[in-house]
């Protein structure tokens, strides 16, 4: 299992919208809660974050490598945390 980072910022609609597909994911996979999940505002920890490479919000990282980033959907969120259980 893999470590998904994930790189928000409060207010960002987009944000909003991959933690609703993240619940609906959780109901029919409960194992993904398992994952280790780490979520960082930009805003609140801007160094940290800039060490990253990405441009939009929500980003997600996987193990280190970027899976994802900006405007969300189902089939992408679902990808992102597949990709951590292998």
């Amino acid at each position: 299992m893999k470590k998904i980072q994930m790189f928000m910022f409060d207010g960002c609609p987009h944000c909003k919208r991959a933690l609703e597909i993240m619940d609906v994911l959780f109901a029919g996979h409960p194992e993904y809660r398992e994952i280790p999940f780490e979520m960082t505002d930009e805003r609140q920890k801007p160094d940290y974050a800039d060490g990253f490479d990405y441009y939009y919000v929500p980003t997600f990282f996987v193990g280190g490598e970027k899976l994802h980033e900006g405007m969300p959907n189902e089939a992408a969120i679902a990808a992102v945390f597949a990709s951590a259980m292998e």
